[in-house]
């Protein structure tokens, strides 16, 4: 399993097989506010990245995560 899933299934309690780019807290039950926190937070320390306010606030879905981390060099081999 790639790291990024890894992370992002660990905070979400999700399977790894149900994420994809349009995975959001709209099809998330799990994914409340505190739970969008806590995956900002870890996959800032999986990827040894930091993300701006704005770039917190504008995250939609998995799809726009991924981009942000491309963003800030961090290619898809990576995640």
């Amino acid at each position: 399993m790639k790291k990024f899933n890894k992370v992002v299934s660990k905070v979400l309690r999700i399977k790894p097989n149900r994420i994809t780019g349009s995975t959001s807290p709209m099809n998330v039950k799990s994914w409340d506010s505190f739970r969008g926190l806590l995956l900002i937070t870890e996959i800032e320390k999986a990827f040894h990245v930091k993300f701006s306010m704005e770039e917190i606030l504008s995250l939609k879905d998995i799809g726009s995560l991924k981009k942000m981390l491309k963003s800030h060099g961090v290619n898809g081999d990576e995640q």
